[in-house]
Parts: C-alpha cells; sequence; structure tokens
C-alpha cells in the first residue's frame, strides 16, 4: 500500500468529512418558532466557548429552560441524553454520544455557564443544574440548603422535534401547489391569523374534502369576526404572555 503524503492525508480526511456532513436544506419559509436568547450570550461568552460540544450543550440548555414552565426552571444530564435528536450529533455512537455530553456539561460548569448541585433521593445522587442567571442562582442556592428539590412526579418529557408543517406546507399538502398571487394571500393570512387556526382550519377543509383556499378563510374569517366557534381551537395569549415575563430570561426583559 502506498504511503499517503501529509498533504494527501489531510486530502483524504476532508473527502471523508464531507461525505459524512448531513446537508441543511435552510430556514423553511413562513413562521416558525423562536428561543429568546439573552443578548451577554453573543458578547460575554460565545467568544469564550472554544468547543463545539460545549457550545451545544449551552444553546440546547437555553431552549430547554425557554421551553420548561414554573418558577424554578433546571435540567438533568438524563435530559439531554434522552433526547435523540440532540444527541445524534454528539458522537458516532451512542458511547462516543454520551462521553462527549458528560464532557461539555463539565466544561459548561468549569466555565460557570450552568451551576451544578446533588441531593440524596432514597439513597440516589440526583444531579441538578441551573442556568447561571438570576434565577437559576436562586434555585441553585434553595437546593444547596435544602428549601427545594424537584419533584420527581412533575417532571416533563421535552425533546427536540421537526417543526410542524408551515402555512405554504399544509397548502401544497392539502390544497394545491403554490403561486406567487397564493403566497401572497397565504402571507396575509399568517399575520392576520394564529397558526393553530390556520391549521385547523385546513383540516376541517380537508374532512369536508373541499380544497379551496376560499373555504378555510371563511371559517378564518367566521371565528375572527365571532359568528362561529364550531371546532375553534381555544387560544393562550395570555399564557404565552406570561411565559416571556415570568420565564427564565424575565430578568433580561425590560
Amino acid at each position: 500500500m502506498t504511503k499517503q503524503s501529509p498533504v494527501e492525508k489531510i486530502f483524504t480526511g476532508m473527502k471523508k468529512y464531507h461525505m459524512k456532513l448531513k446537508k441543511f436544506h435552510g430556514f423553511p419559509v413562513g413562521k416558525v418558532q423562536f428561543t429568546p436568547i439573552p443578548a451577554p450570550f453573543f458578547s460575554d461568552l460565545l467568544p469564550k466557548i472554544d468547543h463545539l460540544g460545549e457550545l451545544k450543550v449551552t444553546l440546547y440548555a437555553l431552549w430547554l429552560l425557554d421551553k420548561q414552565s414554573g418558577t424554578v426552571r433546571y435540567f438533568k444530564e438524563d435530559d439531554f441524553a434522552n433526547d435523540l435528536i440532540f444527541m445524534e450529533g454528539m458522537g458516532n455512537t451512542p458511547e462516543d454520544a454520551r462521553i462527549n455530553l458528560h464532557e461539555s456539561l463539565k466544561r459548561a460548569i468549569q466555565r460557570g455557564t450552568f451551576l451544578r448541585t446533588a441531593y440524596l433521593r432514597e439513597d440516589k445522587e440526583i444531579r441538578v443544574y441551573f442556568l447561571n442567571s438570576p434565577k437559576g442562582r436562586k434555585g441553585w442556592q434553595a437546593t444547596q440548603r435544602g428549601e427545594w428539590h424537584p419533584d420527581p412526579n412533575a417532571a416533563v418529557t421535552i425533546e427536540l422535534s421537526k417543526d410542524k408543517p408551515n402555512i405554504f406546507q399544509l397548502y401544497e399538502e392539502h390544497i394545491g401547489p403554490l403561486t406567487p398571487m397564493i403566497s401572497e394571500v397565504l402571507k396575509d393570512a399568517e399575520d392576520t391569523y394564529p397558526q393553530r387556526w390556520i391549521e385547523k382550519a385546513i383540516e376541517i377543509a380537508v374532512k369536508s374534502n373541499v380544497r379551496r383556499w376560499s373555504y378555510v378563510e371563511g371559517i378564518l374569517r367566521r371565528w375572527q369576526e365571532g359568528k362561529s366557534d364550531d371546532q375553534k381551537p381555544r387560544g393562550d395569549s395570555e399564557k404565552d404572555r406570561r411565559k416571556y415575563v415570568e420565564g427564565e430570561f424575565a430578568d433580561y426583559i425590560e
């Protein structure tokens, strides 16, 4: 076998890397969900992070905490490990992924991004992590003093998932091909009606076998005008508002 030169080794490594590289097809058209990230992350923390795994667990933790509810928000190592989509990017094998996860969390703790504490439950040590934010520090201190422990019965599994189809995808899948004129109509609908209303109205149109946008829009208009609440999704705008006002990043909202 011919011995490769250093340059050939680099080239071969690059070829293998690009063969394994999974292509990102871009963010979808229309409205997508957003996750708030405190500005100090970009100015103070991001320039200091020099490890890809540490960056991944930091961003994942910000996303995870935003999805939670309640005054005290925390996470455990298993919250990362049990999310198969997240763990796919942490190693080529489950064993490597778990090792890399542990190392990445360790780095985030050493840097001061996460605060970790532990307590005993049924003779088993339970490790809990908090974000080093004002509310996270309060939760960490309360756990340290034994004033608060997570309720295992109240735990809710939160995992990464593919975003629900947006209005353009729903239209193409259930009604017909997109045209420039239809795209403008759909954009206006996005700005006018809640996403859940649009999804439900299209579902009703499909079940009624009336695959026309005018029919969908008629349902939406009746709901908006209060002429019919039949099958209308119940809104939770107040719940969404409180999520940001009372959530993990409430201290950053002016």
